[in-house]
């Protein structure tokens, strides 16, 4: 998919190769970020600066992979109001239910209400808990939300109401 087939309200999931990146994807599945697009705006919630916009060309790294989905029941003004709303909201690090905090898929989730939750996993292929969640959680002092209810990227792609538009190829 080019970037010009891009469309308001497509969901941007990515596979990257950081530590926590691969943590999560070795636990939830083929995705770690999931943010959404419109108007050459891509608005996410990342763990540096919380619930951001920022221009598509600021977003795309060359060693990141992007696949698009789209749903194609949205309502763009009451959607783009949702994104706009949440701006500037600080990252949820805990990824427990946070009133004024997201991480990626919680953002998603919360202004495009059509997912549902599922149980947390931590584990890898060994563990229940993986020894990078363990220390993950055991550096924020709280003990780790395993079966909490939540949301990860690769379950929101899931979706039967999201359409797969391919991967990023320019």
């Amino acid at each position: 998919m080019k970037k010009e087939n891009l469309q308001n309200g497509d969901l941007i999931f990515v596979r990257s190769q950081s530590e926590i990146a691969e943590a999560i994807q070795v636990a939830t599945g083929t995705y770690n970020h999931v943010a959404l697009y419109f108007n050459g705006q891509v608005y996410h919630a990342t763990v540096d600066r919380g619930v951001i916009k920022e221009p598509l060309a600021d977003f795309l790294k060359p060693e990141e992979v992007y696949a698009f989905y789209r749903y194609l029941q949205l309502d763009e003004k009451e959607l783009l109001a949702r994104a706009e709303q949440h701006l500037g909201k600080p990252y949820n690090h805990s990824f427990y239910p946070e009133q004024d905090a997201f991480y990626c898929s919680e953002y998603i989730a919360e202004i495009l209400p059509l997912f549902e939750t599922i149980p947390m996993k931590f584990g890898d292929e060994k563990h229940q808990i993986s020894p990078f969640w363990q220390e993950y959680y055991r550096s924020l002092g709280l003990e780790v939300p395993l079966g909490q209810a939540g949301t990860n990227p690769s379950q929101l792609a899931q979706s039967t109401l999201l359409t797969y538009q391919g991967e990023l190829d320019d």
